[in-house]
């Protein structure tokens, strides 16, 4: 004896198919590889723009001991009594900025070429990383130029140098701005070599 057979519903019937509608598996299986592929490759990216973020920051050294190195100074002298600029016309102050400027420059063209060499494909984590970093990087070099530069405690300064002695001011930066200078040109120059020598996407239809 055969168990009656139950009759499939008309095609009227038949329930609509949404192209849209994420496809089941069944208990206990998994989505297909590509799904992983994707996410493994995520994860990648997300750990090569931290390398590339600690890296890029770490380089504010080097570029902190070249701007104390190269910064002009600006000369102090005091009266026993107050603290005065010995040349009230120089540019020392604007030198200074200046410096840090065109370093930083440098070092954003350079970080945006190795970042592009190293990896070609680009990426938004890559992006933020690099320009996170760049930041970090130039904060770091103004901490680092103060600190490795002339004594910051100008009163105590001039009393240990005495009357009419002249004496260097500390490293400052007159305009915060330029620590913008160095993620800035990273990103210029990354931005534009992707674009310029970057792998291009497949075209979505084939030609005739």
């Amino acid at each position: 004896m055969t168990a009656p057979l139950t009759p499939s519903p008309p095609p009227d019937e038949q329930p609509p198919h949404d192209p849209w509608q994420t496809p089941a598996y069944p208990a206990g299986a998994t989505a297909p590889h590509g799904h992983e592929q994707d996410g493994d490759g995520l994860r990648a990216e997300v750990v090569q723009a931290a390398v590339i973020m600690v890296a890029v920051a770490v380089a504010g050294v080097l570029l902190g001991a070249l701007w104390m190195w190269l910064a002009p100074r600006v000369p102090l002298v005091s009266d026993g009594k107050a603290v005065y600029l010995k040349d009230t016309e120089g540019e020392q102050a604007i030198g200074t900025d200046g410096t840090f400027t065109l370093l930083s420059l440098g070092f954003g063209l350079v970080s945006g070429v190795v970042v592009f060499l190293l990896r070609r494909r680009g990426g938004i984590p890559l992006v933020a990383g690099l320009a996170v970093g760049s930041l970090l990087g130039a904060l770091l070099a103004w901490r680092v130029g103060i600190f490795l530069g002339p004594e910051t405690d100008v009163v105590a300064h001039a009393k240990s140098v005495g009357k009419g002695v002249v004496f260097d001011a500390p490293l400052e930066l007159k305009a915060m701005g330029t620590v913008l200078a160095w993620p800035v040109a990273a990103l210029a120059v990354h931005l534009g070599l992707t674009g310029l020598f970057g792998p291009r996407d497949p075209e979505p239809y084939p030609g005739p």
